[in-house]
């Protein structure tokens, strides 16, 4: 069971690029685009197009969920070969 621990598998490509990518933006853009979605959806509700004021409301999580694991891999890293390892 502790080789499970300690095996190491570094992140694949998909996950570098799409960090790669991510990374180029600033942590407060994802914060912003939450609060817009909000305000967008806002707008919609008051012109009372209900449908639409869910659908871009929804957005707002996914956001700030980019946007915190955006502010994580830039803090850490996200490769973990190297870096944790199983307390005995």
């Amino acid at each position: 069971m502790d080789d499970q621990f300690n095996a190491r598998q570094s992140e694949g490509k998909t996950t570098a690029y799409v960090e790669s990518q991510t990374s180029k933006l600033p942590s407060g853009f994802y914060l912003g685009a939450a609060l817009a979605s909000m305000g967008l959806s806002l707008g919609f509700k008051m012109a009372g197009k209900s449908n639409m004021a869910l659908f871009v409301g929804q957005w707002a999580a996914p956001f700030l969920v980019i946007g915190t694991y955006n502010k994580m891999v830039k803090q850490h890293g996200s490769d973990s070969s190297g870096r944790w390892e199983h307390a005995a």
